[in-house]
């Protein structure tokens, strides 16, 4: 209420609603009751979920206990920080009008403490302008010191320009990254609460440039009861006021007594801090939120007026409200970390977990020629009834003389004879030998033996390393030569072959759709190959890429020298083998194991052969991916199981 006298001398009363604001206790214990909840979010938070389209950037040894069963829970994964710039409209909703626009800016730094709850650390600095468009009177008595020259005989009509700024420790509650029919969301809704510190320093427009008061505001403003009560009147009052003030803001505003500021000048008082924002992802480092804040605090001045009239002294706290645009980086190096955990789906891991058990091969019995070897694994599904088989349902020869042991009258013949038709070996009948012959044959033998770095050799060098044809690890020409034991090369490294009785079975390891990138169920497999080379130093192996038959065989060759590359430099990466240990080869699609599209994605380790080569990259453009969207590029293709029954599995 407001009661002002005309220069006719006629009383006015004016009345001016509010919505009533002084539930503070109420606030701050919410404040409190939020926080809490936060931070006991935290407490013994180990066991928080791993998204499976990102990398895992924790420790390797936390990683294998979870992916290998022995830790019921993945480890929390370490999370970028986000730091921001903000700005917006600020203004203050008290005794007097606001007016738009005001300004803000500010700066912040956020940490997830886990999915939900982050910790935000919130500064701004801005201006708030207001014009009332009705006559203060007698509310202005009080504080005479201030308003000296304005009462019930001269009104005026409030007009401030507020300097603010708060530092505040905020709670932010994250609503929209736990989904269950996606991996993640580009939008984000949230809410917040914190407390800190607020400063604020009004200023009045109360004397014209000549240093006088400004008299007859309200015969000059055009001011009516009809006029105040219109919108349109309000705009002309405002307008003609706009008129008469200078707007010089010279006076400093009434400022509540008994509380601290610096240097007399700035009140600083406990803000607590509420509101809500919705976020968009631009990209995995970039996002921008619109958010609104409401400020409570203890001052009933940041307009530079307290009371209604002289009789009416109620306290109404000034409410402000800072509505802004926010620009977020996320900061960190995305090798070892990811983004905060508010734009990652705690539910991705288990999903991704659970469709990849229903993507498995199904494990099928069935072994047509009943060889011992189901059809899933078996290279050679038409075996003869009752033939023996080696582990790949391979029809067995043990000694390698071209016929089948089944067929074979003498399975284990001595190695280096001809054999006849039924397998026998045609050794010749050999003289007998004497006491004196075996002694010389003894002697020849060790005569080749390598000593101490050298080899004694009847008919070749016995220093400088040099060994006889036949030795394992000599060099015997630019062109190399086969013998006993391996086949060496001008390069000097020994090439074993399974003719020459070193017939090693290593593993292979297999691929999602598409894709070449090393999974981790195959970490086992890759390190008995790399325990193997490492137990010989001379042993050459060739990784040997294929595909399945779903795409173009141009495509499939490219993607098969992917897949046997990426293979290759897990291995020389993890286990420091040199690279020309190895021969790259690939088939594309050409040597499929059966039907099982999952078997067919697949690299193969051997023993390198004498005609093995190191093959370069096909022509043709890339093919293949590590960690794609799969339900985006999937399309209309046949699952393992051979039918069309889920399109969109990417596998």
């Amino acid at each position: 209420m407001h009661n002002f006298v005309l220069e006719n001398g006629q009383s006015v009363i004016f009345y001016k609603n509010r919505t009533s604001m002084n539930k503070i206790l109420l606030l701050i214990g919410l404040n409190l009751l939020f926080l809490g909840f936060g931070y006991s979010q935290i407490e013994g938070d180990t066991t928080t979920i791993v998204t499976s389209t990102d990398e895992i950037k924790i420790e390797d040894n936390a990683t294998t206990l979870w992916k290998s069963g022995k830790s019921k829970y993945p480890p929390k994964p370490k999370n970028m920080w986000e730091i921001g710039i903000h700005g917006g409209h600020y203004f203050i909703d008290g005794d007097v009008d606001p007016r738009v626009p005001g300004y803000g800016f500010g700066v912040h730094v956020r940490k997830s403490l886990n999915y939900v709850f982050s910790i935000r650390g919130d500064v701004m600095y801005g201006w708030a302008f207001g014009l009332e468009t009705q006559p203060y009177g007698d509310a202005l008595l009080p504080q005479q010191d201030v308003f000296a020259g304005y009462g019930p005989t001269n009104p005026w009509f409030p007009i401030y320009k507020t300097q603010y700024c708060y530092g505040v420790i905020e709670g932010v509650f994250n609503l929209g990254n736990i989904l269950f029919h996606k991996d993640r969301n580009k939008w984000n809704l949230y809410t917040f609460i914190g407390t800190g510190l607020d400063m604020n320093k009004t200023k009045l427009n109360l004397r014209d440039a000549a240093g006088n008061v400004y008299t007859n505001l309200v015969n000059n403003s055009g001011f009516s009861y009809e006029k105040f009560n219109t919108r349109q009147g309000r705009v002309e009052i405002k307008n003609a006021l706009d008129g008469i003030y200078d707007g010089s803001y010279e006076t400093n505003a009434p400022k509540k007594a008994g509380i601290y500021r610096l240097n007399d000048e700035s009140n600083i008082h406990v803000v607590f801090i509420g509101g809500m924002g919705v976020s968009r992802k631009l990209s995995k480092r970039f996002n921008l939120s619109l958010e609104h804040q409401v400020h409570v605090t203890d001052n009933d001045l940041l307009d530079g007026i307290q009371w209604r009239t002289s009789l009416d002294q109620t306290r109404q706290d000034d409410i402000q409200h800072y509505t802004n645009l926010r620009l977020a980086y996320n900061l960190g190096r995305s090798k070892k970390r990811v983004e905060p955990l508010y734009w990652v789906n705690p539910l991705d891991a288990a999903y991704s977990d659970i469709a990849e058990l229903k993507q498995r091969p199904k494990f099928d019995l069935t072994d047509t020629d009943q060889d011992g070897v189901i059809d899933m694994l078996d290279q050679e599904n038409e075996t003869p009834a009752g033939a023996p088989v080696d582990t790949r349902g391979v029809t067995l020869d043990s000694d390698n003389d071209g016929l089948a042991d089944y067929k074979d009258e003498e399975p284990y013949s001595p190695p280096g004879y001809q054999v006849s038709e039924k397998g026998v070996a045609q050794i010749p009948v050999q003289p007998k030998l004497t006491e004196e012959d075996v002694k010389k044959l003894i002697e020849q033998k060790v005569a080749t033996l390598p000593i101490g770095g050298s080899v004694l050799n009847q008919g070749g060098s016995s220093s400088g390393g040099s060994y006889p044809a036949g030795t394992v690890g000599g060099s015997t020409g630019s062109t190399g030569s086969t013998g006993a034991t391996g086949s060496t090369g001008s390069t000097g490294g020994v090439i074993y072959s399974s003719g020459n009785g070193f017939d090693w079975f290593l593993p292979m390891i297999h691929f999602n759709l598409d894709e070449y990138c090393v999974k981790s169920q195959f970490a086992g497999q890759l390190h008995q190959v790399a325990q193997v080379m490492q137990m010989h130093p001379n042993l050459m192996v060739t990784a040997y890429g294929h595909t399945d038959a779903r795409n173009t065989n141009n495509y499939n060759q490219v993607l098969s020298y992917n897949r046997a590359k990426s293979a290759i430099e897990y291995l020389v990466t993890k286990y420091n083998i040199p690279r020309e240990r190895f021969k790259l080869m690939y088939g594309g699609e050409e040597t499929p194991l059966g039907g099982n599209h999952y078997i067919n994605r697949r690299v193969e380790f051997r023993v390198s052969k004498a005609e093995d080569t190191d093959m370069a990259r096909p022509e043709g453009p890339e093919a293949g991916d590590c960690h794609k969207k799969r339900m985006k590029r999937a399309g209309s293709v046949k699952t393992d199981d051979g039918t069309d029954k889920d399109k969109k599995t990417g596998y």
